[in-house]
Order: C-alpha cells, then structure tokens, then sequence
C-alpha cells in the first residue's frame, strides 16, 4: 500500500486539525455534519467505525450519544490526541487505531455505518480513492450506510474571493490547477494554502460512490456559501443569525445548481442487503 506523501504527514504533524473545527466558518462544517449525520445513522448503540476521525471530533460525539465507536486515522499525533480526550469522556471511544484508509482493521461487515470523513481529500490518484471506498464498503453490514467527505472542487476559487489571495500569483497558479484537474498541490510556505490533496465536482463524488457497488446514493452540500461571508463569525455569534446561516445551508444542501459552493460535501450511499462482500 503506497504511504501518503510525505508532505500530507508533515501538514498533520504540524497543523493543528485537533482545534480547527472550533474557530471561524468551519464550525459551520462541524454543526452541519452533525445535522446531517444525526438524520442518515441507524440510532444507538449500533457500531460505527470512523475513518479519518484524527482527534476524535465527530468520534467523541456520537460516543456520547451511546455508539460504539471505533476510529481510525493515518496520523498518530492524532490518534494520540483522540487518545488523551477520550480518556477524559464520560462516555469514551471503543478503540483507536493508526492505520491507512486502503487497509481497515476491521472485520468484514462488522459496522452499521462507516464513515470516511477526510481520507479522499489526500488519496489524489482515483485507484487509492476507490481502495479506500472498497474498503468502508467491505466493513459496512449488509444495509449499512458510508458517508463519505470531500472537499469541493471550487473550494479554493471561493476562498480566494473571499480573503483576496489571489494578490499572490502563487495562489492564483495553485487555484488554476485547482479548477483544471482538481489536483491541489501547495509548493509554498504558506500553510494556509493547505496541502497535497484532491478536490471533487460533486458528480465526480456521487460516481465515485456508485462505482463502489453503493445503491441510493446523494450528495449534500454541507455548508452552503455562508463559509467565506466576510462576517461570518459575527453572524455565527448570534444565535438569530447562526440559525439563518444553518437554515440556509439545510435548504441548499441537495440543490444541483449550488451543491459546489459549500467548501465540503457528504456523499451518502448504502450497501444493499443482498451485496454481502465487495
């Protein structure tokens, strides 16, 4: 199985993905994930293994909401991270492990939900993407559901209206690649810029899941164009205009026409009852 590049490593040894979804618009991400998961996973206490749950943000949750959770991520700094907050949970993670998304610890058909929240964003050749959706497919039960995440092809286009990068002729090259092939490479020192990874059109996602052997499955836009407003944290401070920010993305989530506008997409599927094995 061919290791991440080393710079992805190098990114999550060093950034901190623990606090990221507590501060600015991705705790728009983090609430409308939720939303969005709370609606589509079987109720507790069914197993759910989470695939790219690093410090154990959505793993930690649905813990405390009575799920046996197991997480698994390729960064072990992570993994330590989830490691030392679940020790404090009241209501902790079943297991945490170190491993790669191509090649799942997991027993066949032993999960009721898997969850690939974050792994395709770094598997930018469509074989390594399909090993690791072959994999949550393999572990997923028979009627079990995969949800999985990308980052939208558009993703940094709309980033760089909204904080004015394309001032820097290194980002604008970074976007052009972006928007031609989807293949965002960051040769700059600017971690903001993120890191090796690959961006989806929606429809390369929904094809994705189907060639998978997924039946019924959506795509949802999860934020919706609320993340690059100027004033988001303004708006997100107050609890009138945080629900009109969070009632617009609901409302847009599956229109066709603005589905690339939301930063992340939740690609949603379902192994049929009859598909025992991948």
């Amino acid at each position: 199985m061919a290791e991440l590049p080393a710079e992805v490593s190098t990114y999550y040894s060093t950034f901190a993905e623990e606090s990221r979804l507590t501060t600015g618009a991705s705790r728009l991400e983090l609430e409308r994930t939720k939303e969005i998961l709370s609606r589509v996973l079987p109720p507790a206490p069914a197993r759910i293994v989470d695939v790219g749950g690093a410090a154990g943000a959505y793993s930690l949750w649905l813990a405390g909401q009575g799920y046996d959770v197991h997480l698994v991520d390729a960064s072990a700094r992570l993994v330590e991270e989830a490691r030392r907050r679940n020790e404090r949970a009241t209501k902790r993670i079943a297991s945490l492990t170190v491993a790669d998304a191509r090649s799942l610890p997991q027993e066949s058909m032993s999960a009721a939900a898997v969850l690939v929240m974050g792994p395709l964003y770094h598997l930018t050749e469509a074989r390594d993407r399909a090993a690791a959706l072959v994999e949550a497919f393999r572990v997923a039960a028979p009627g079990g559901l995969v949800a999985v995440a990308a980052i939208s092809r558009y993703a940094s286009t709309l980033d760089g209206l909204a904080r004015n990068l394309t001032r820097d002729p290194r980002f604008l090259a970074i976007r052009n690649r972006d928007l031609t092939d989807g293949q965002h490479r960051n040769g700059t020192e600017r971690i903001d810029y993120f890191t090796t990874a690959f961006f989806h059109r929606p429809d390369e996602l929904s094809s994705e899941l189907r060639a998978t052997g997924l039946a019924e499955v959506s795509v949802l836009g999860v934020e919706g164009p609320a993340w690059i407003l100027h004033d988001f944290d303004e708006r997100w401070d107050d609890p009138v205009l945080r629900e009109d920010v969070m009632d617009a993305a609901r409302r847009l989530e599956a229109e066709p026409s603005i589905l690339g506008a939301s930063a992340h997409l939740l690609g949603i599927g379902r192994k049929e009852v009859n598909r025992a094995s991948a």
